[in-house]
């Protein structure tokens, strides 16, 4: 099933090629003038040039042939017109539209099932081994979530990679500081490593008052059990696969709590058998070379902007860095994966190691060459205060707390507004539904490369651009639902249930009432609101669209009756509109990666 601006924009083209024009002219958008129509063509403006023109002559030779088009068939637009300086000003057919919304109410996935069927990972977990994660981890997560999410909902095979940070110094540290503690690592536990990187950091990183290490031993030994580790060191392997085993379930815990999930739990020593052999082949063609005593390889290309050093793939002490982790980790994918696209989703202070390491992967023939490598950069996020989220004594928040936080706000304001009339397990089962829809939809509706503020009291609100207001929503039209259900003496386990049940009894008809065709019109530009959110790799524009949407939906439920209607024919027409507002809303979300409760 194609979108609504799909065939809108077909009409035109073929109104423009009947006319003599080039097809390609008659593009469509959705207008930026709601007041004076709904979509808009400048197609006749772009041609004026190329023919010889005036832009309103062929604006309206154009509308006169849309004209004509709809007088045979179901006419897709009720109203065309010419206007000054050479517009093409559309809206929709009534038949059409309902048309439309029937048919995509009666289809698997809302007729949203374009099968693009790529191949394509997405990287972005990140966190390290032994570290607990932290807010900092929030948006990498949540982010990468959503695109995997809206890969898949593009008919796209994605795989979500973890990719954690297992194979550098933490491990030396932590396995030098488990040697002076005399620990086996047979007895450690998690709260153990928790306590022990950060202690060993530290003691490595300390300095006296001249800025001379205190500990240069012990700083030496970690990098020493660190080369040794990766080096092959049994001894030092038993420890790494304790403290792997330790953090993974720990990991794995917190991820899960976020409702974000991996396919695969590879990390950077993965990548350790494909270095060497990486290396040699840059070499051997010609793309790296010393300098100052380090292997490098130029990056730089016709056309840059600003100058960009080269990507250096080994030090002059013979260490491997990120870049040739990730080179390596590239080459592994390939072996097991053969993919068509790489999504990658780290911090933006990040963009010019990921520039590097892709352009040695497609000049060294890592990768195909028309395989696509996106890197998502995402902005901090802040406290009130602008600054770099922190707790109130000034460390970094871990990320369970931050959870439990803003669970714990969410199950007050549900107790506040519901009192007596939800027992508390289901209050406190609620409120893990809605506070997790707070959380990610407070970082989602940001567009990804963007700073933004985190104010728990804000995202936890029932009202305004908060991912509670669009759960109520949801749950509103629930609950009507179930009225209907309840008046009518149906049964009603469920909105989904009911539905899949009772939903193909009721047909969509245009609503006289303006709030009611709004929202209609709204409804109909769903698929297109998902191929841009997905061609942009830009999860805030579906946040955009339902957030619009559930505005859409309470200006037509505050206005117009629905089961006070006396007209059974108007209601039933009504309920087949909530129904496919249900069904829209319920998939946004679920690709945002929340969803919503039977009752708030």
């Amino acid at each position: 099933m194609k979108g609504i601006l799909d065939k809108t924009e077909e009409a035109v083209k073929a109104a423009f090629s009947l006319c003599g024009y080039d097809p390609e002219l008659g593009r469509v958008t959705v207008s930026n003038r709601p007041d004076l129509c709904e979509y808009q063509s400048n197609g006749a403006m772009a041609g004026a040039k190329r023919y010889h023109k005036n832009p309103m002559e062929i604006a309206k030779e154009l509308a006169e042939r849309l004209r004509e088009q709809g007088s045979t068939e179901v006419p897709i637009f009720r109203r065309v017109e010419a206007v000054r300086p050479g517009f093409l000003n559309l809206d929709l057919g009534e038949a059409f539209l309902s048309g439309y919304l029937n048919e995509m109410n009666a289809k698997e996935k809302l007729g949203l099932d374009p099968k693009e069927g790529k191949r394509i990972i997405v990287d972005y977990g990140g966190a390290n081994v032994a570290k607990p994660l932290h807010v900092g981890h929030l948006r990498s997560a949540v982010i990468g979530e959503a695109l995997k999410r809206l890969a898949l909902r593009m008919g796209n095979h994605a795989i979500g990679d973890v990719h954690l940070g297992d194979w550098g110094l933490q491990m030396g540290l932590i396995i030098a500081e488990l040697s002076d503690r005399g620990l086996s690592c047979e007895d450690l536990t998690l709260s153990e490593l928790e306590e022990i990187y950060p202690a060993a950091s530290k003691k490595a990183k300390e300095k006296d008052a001249n800025g001379e290490l205190l500990n240069p031993d012990f700083a030496k030994r970690a990098h020493e059990a660190t080369k040794e580790l990766q080096s092959g060191d049994k001894a030092c392997r038993r420890i790494w696969e304790k403290i792997m085993e330790l953090s993974k379930a720990d990991l794995k815990k917190n991820y899960d709590a976020l409702d974000v999930h991996f396919e695969l739990w590879k990390g950077e020593s993965d990548a350790e058998p494909y270095i060497p052999g990486l290396i040699e082949e840059l070499v051997r063609k010609g793309l790296a070379y010393e300098s100052q005593g380090a292997l490098v390889v130029d990056i730089a290309e016709p056309g840059d902007k600003k100058e960009l050093p080269p990507c250096m793939i080994r030090k002059s002490d013979g260490a491997s860095l990120y870049a040739t982790s990730d080179l390596g980790t590239i080459l592994d994918r390939e072996k097991n994966f053969h993919l068509d696209r790489y999504i990658y989703i780290a911090d933006s202070r990040q963009s010019l190691h990921y520039t590097q390491f892709f352009r040695v992967a497609k000049k060294a023939g890592f990768v195909p060459p028309d395989t696509e490598l996106d890197y998502i950069g995402f902005g901090t996020m802040n406290g009130k205060d602008g600054r770099p989220f922190k707790t109130r004594e000034g460390g970094v928040l871990r990320l369970e707390l931050l959870i439990r936080d803003t669970r714990e706000s969410v199950l007050a304001r549900i107790r506040a507004s519901r009192g007596e009339e939800m027992s508390g397990r289901e209050a406190e089962e609620t409120a893990d539904v809605v506070a997790l829809a707070a959380l990610k939809y407070g970082d989602l509706q940001n567009q990804a490369t963007r700073d933004y503020v985190f104010d728990l009291e804000k995202f936890t609100a029932f009202e305004g651009n908060t991912g509670p207001y669009i759960l109520y929503t949801i749950v509103r039209i629930a609950s009507i639902l179930r009225k209907y259900a309840e008046a009518k003496g149906m049964e009603f386990h469920g909105a989904e249930d009911w539905i899949r049940e009772h939903g193909s009894e009721f047909e969509i008809r245009i609503m006289e009432e303006k709030s009611g065709y709004e929202l209609q019109l709204s409804l109909a530009r769903f698929q297109d609101e998902m191929k841009a959110a997905w061609k942009e790799l830009a999860p805030h524009k579906i946040c955009s669209y339902i957030y619009k949407l559930s505005n859409d939906f309470n200006s037509f439920y505050h206005e117009v009756k629905i089961l006070a209607e006396p007209d059974e024919e108007k209601k039933k027409s009504r309920l087949a509109t909530l129904i496919l507002s249900w069904k829209i809303l319920n998939d946004c979300i679920h690709t945002l990666g929340f969803s919503a409760p039977e009752r708030m």
